[in-house]
């Protein structure tokens, strides 16, 4: 599973949430659910574009974490 790191958006509400081990992977929602359902989405389509293009899928062994910053 892919540790994800949330951080909100204190002027505009709406968070973002990024993949470190996925560098470029990035989404956003203006809930905290809405923003997790569309980064596993933006999650699936970056390792399908990395697959496409013949490159290998960084792994991350990492617990499955949240981190608000």
């Amino acid at each position: 599973m892919r540790q994800v790191i949330l951080i909100p958006d204190l002027e505009v509400g709406g968070y973002t949430v990024e993949v470190p081990s996925l560098p470029g992977c990035i989404s956003e929602g203006d809930t905290v659910a809405e923003a997790l359902a569309n980064i596993k989405e933006a999650i699936e389509l970056h390792i399908e574009s990395i697959l496409a293009n013949g490159e290998e899928v960084p792994e991350d062994f990492a617990p499955i974490q949240l981190m608000a910053v």
